[in-house]
């Protein structure tokens, strides 16, 4: 695991309990785990594998956790200066995704499942789905 080099994030690691045959359970709590009241969750599946693209965009003041729960993808991060890649596929260990963040998720295996957690609900007029307008919100214009 590499360590992340882009602001305003860094990795989540869940509590896990194996029980055997019984299968693994992995606890998620919200001020403990993930450093953020959770007012938001959704999933993301059924993708069409290497072809989709989600994300695409940063958000203003939202937090964010994202997890693979099955299979893998690939996030990319970029806060303006730097750019890291993660491989995304262990269902004990996310990234947050702090504001000023832009991120996308492609190369999706078959059978994919993210989930998200987020900090507040839903509001359009958070999100930056312009790279350029991302670039000028954190100060750092590319020529």
């Amino acid at each position: 695991m590499d360590a992340i080099v882009v602001r305003n994030s860094g990795y989540i690691r869940l509590k896990q309990i194996t029980d055997g045959r019984d299968g693994r359970l992995c606890i998620m709590e919200a001020l403990r785990d993930i450093p953020f009241a959770v007012k938001r969750v959704y999933y993301i599946n059924h993708l069409e594998n290497r072809v989709s693209i989600r994300g695409e965009h940063a958000h203003k003041q939202l937090q964010q956790a994202i997890f693979c729960l099955q299979g893998s993808f690939l996030l990319r991060l970029d806060d303006g200066t730097r750019r890291q890649e993660i491989l995304m596929n262990r269902d004990d260990l996310g990234v947050l995704l702090g504001p000023g963040l832009w991120h996308t998720m492609t190369g999706f295996s078959p059978g994919c499942i993210l989930l998200v957690v987020a900090s507040d609900y839903y509001d359009e007029a958070d999100y930056i789905r312009d790279y350029e307008e991302f670039l000028r919100f954190v100060g750092t214009e590319r020529a």
